[in-house]
């Protein structure tokens, strides 16, 4: 196992193993192998191990969020599979005339002893990590499965980057609906050119443009669809570089602005502004060596992973489990994950 685990951190760090998607997948993978092979006696053991094991995974790549979040989100597993079992328990020794125990005493989180044995815990924590793997390769569907309600007829969309998400959402919605879409390029990656290419190729009247033709382009857009790469806590999003430049042309023009995002990008973590979670790729991807000598000293290039875009820039997600509004993000954090799971060093 621990082989294993070391090569899933030697791939983090390669990037061999990259995308949110795919690097979700594999963390749940990788974990529900881990409970099945490794020894513990009793959940908060259990808990203790793979906050262990997630504080490894997520040192090996920091800035891809997805990893925390399904390690939190495994952990909310074992909690509500042993409170399953424990409240189980008691009611059937309630049953049996045994020692009554009221359910209050297990209504505050802090007063729950994950310290009981059960032998049927195990099992149980791994079908639910089945349903979470279930639920990430259906997320793509269940987001596209909505997309009638929310684009009309013959109306223009602009979208940014490379999204899988964004790409079934309109290919679900140029089956039954004929629109435009207009795609930005997103230098230096020119991601947007692979999406343009899909779209057209699945029938979609599809317009490339370059990045710098975002503002002049915006008055004539209906609704801006995206991508990103992580819904922070307060409603604001971590998305691909570019991408605040479109938000901010959206407002001025009045332009909505819809995410289309699994739940499993969803962090209770804060950013507050632009180099909160960021990282910097190498100007030569846009700048030449032989260009760069002719600088003068006091110029600085820099190439940005991605941009912060605060919550009231976004006025809807759509999710694989619905739409809801930025506000609402808090309501899904309490449902999705335990505050006690939160790594402290993510917060720093």
């Amino acid at each position: 196992m621990e082989r294993q685990l070391e090569t899933f951190i030697l791939h983090l760090k390669r990037k061999t193993v990259a995308g949110s998607y795919q690097v979700s997948r594999a963390t749940a993978e990788v974990l529900r192998h881990y409970i099945s092979k490794e020894k513990w006696q009793n959940a908060q053991g259990l808990i203790e191990q793979i906050k262990a094991v997630g504080k490894r995974l997520i040192d090996a790549q920091p800035l891809e969020f997805c990893i925390g979040n399904i390690i939190r989100r495994v952990l909310f597993i074992i909690r509500e599979e042993y409170l399953t079992m424990m409240k189980s328990n008691t009611n059937s020794d309630s049953a049996s005339g045994a020692k009554q125990h009221t359910l209050l005493t297990y209504e505050d989180p802090e007063d729950i002893d994950y310290s009981e044995s059960f032998p049927r815990l195990k099992a149980s924590i791994i079908d639910g990590i089945n349903e979470l793997i279930d639920e990430l390769e259906g997320l793509h569907r269940n987001v596209a499965e909505q997309a009638i309600e929310h684009i009309h007829a013959n109306e223009t969309i602009m979208t940014l980057g490379c999204s899988k998400t964004v790409e079934e959402f309109l290919k679900e919605a140029g089956r039954k609906r004929k629109f435009g879409v207009i795609c930005v390029e997103t230098a230096p990656s020119l991601e947007g050119h692979k999406t343009a290419l899909s779209l057209s190729k699945a029938g979609i009247d599809t317009t490339l443009i370059t990045d710098s033709a975002v503002f002049a382009m915006m008055s004539r857009v209906n609704k801006v669809i995206i991508g990103t790469h992580a819904v922070m806590a307060n409603g604001g999003l971590v998305a691909q570089s570019g991408t605040h430049t479109l938000a901010v042309a959206a407002k001025y023009h009045s332009v909505p602005i819809v995410v289309c995002t699994g739940l499993y990008k969803l962090c209770p973590l804060y950013a507050y502004d632009q180099d909160t979670f960021n990282s910097f790729g190498s100007p030569g991807e846009y700048l030449k060596f032989e260009e760069a000598e002719y600088l003068e000293s006091n110029v600085h290039s820099y190439n940005p992973t991605f941009d912060y875009i605060p919550p009231e820039l976004v006025n809807l997600f759509i999710t694989n489990i619905g739409g809801h509004n930025p506000s609402y993000i808090y309501r899904l954090l309490q449902e999705y994950y335990d505050p006690r799971d939160i790594f402290e060093d993510e917060q720093q």
